[in-house]
């Protein structure tokens, strides 16, 4: 792939970890970077000063999605590639109404990447044969369910799907796919005996890190053949 003119990636959500990894990843690599943030982290000085875009975008309602695609425009005409990796993760509990928790995890997980790759299809066509991507950051629970988070599995199924449909609207200029992962990085303040208890829950047995990520994303950037595809990234662990 060549990286030297590319157009810019967009990366919603990239001010936290696998979003930051990734924007960091194509910064070192001179591919200008898009950044959508939701709040305030000491990682937008050190992305700013590397040279990226930081746009704080809200997508809790359609109008701010709206209004971001438009400051997208402003800023750049072509997209390369547009990442949708902003997600949020909320369970059913006795405490919040269980159509807000599923109205809230379809906003994030389905309204935004579905009005922001109709809104931003001009930025991303015109690129030639394969020329830009939409990516997708599902999860693997989209494959196995989830007792504890219904509505967080059932909006991630509904983007997993969106992922073939936008394939096949948006060929063969534009290639979309997904990406499926499990346990990829802990958070700091995770103790020991909740890592070894995730651990335990794929056959893989580590938390593999960013890395993982940022080479299929290469992978599917640098295809001009694969689309409409889902890739796990679960170490096996819906064969546990």
């Amino acid at each position: 792939m060549a990286y030297h003119d590319s157009a810019p990636v967009l990366i919603t959500g990239g001010a936290r970890r696998i979003g930051l990894a990734l924007a960091l990843s194509f910064l070192q690599r001179n591919i200008p970077v898009i950044i959508s943030y939701r709040s305030e982290t000491p990682a937008l000085v050190h992305l700013k000063g590397l040279g990226a875009i930081c746009l704080q975008g809200d997508f809790s309602t359609h109008e701010g999605i709206y209004h971001f695609a438009e400051q997208i425009k402003q800023v750049a005409p072509k997209l390369r590639t547009v990442v949708h990796n902003a997600s949020t993760w909320m369970a059913e509990s006795t405490a919040v109404p269980a159509e807000q928790v599923m109205s809230a995890m379809l906003q994030v997980h389905v309204y935004t990447p579905y009005l922001l790759n109709q809104l931003l299809e001009p930025c991303l066509l015109g690129q030639g044969h394969a020329g830009a991507d939409i990516i997708h950051i599902t999860d693997y629970v989209v494959e196995k369910g989830s007792d504890k988070h219904i509505a967080y599995a059932a909006s991630k199924a509904a983007l997993d799907n969106m992922t073939r449909s936008f394939a096949r609207k948006l060929a063969p200029e534009v290639k979309v796919n997904a990406i499926a992962p499990a346990l990829i990085m802990f958070k700091p303040d995770d103790n020991e005996m909740y890592r070894q208890q995730a651990l335990e829950k794929s056959l893989m047995k580590i938390a593999p890190g960013e890395r993982e990520i940022i080479n299929l994303v290469d992978y599917l950037m640098n295809s001009r053949y694969v689309t409409g595809r889902t890739y796990a990234v679960d170490g096996g662990r819906p064969l546990r």
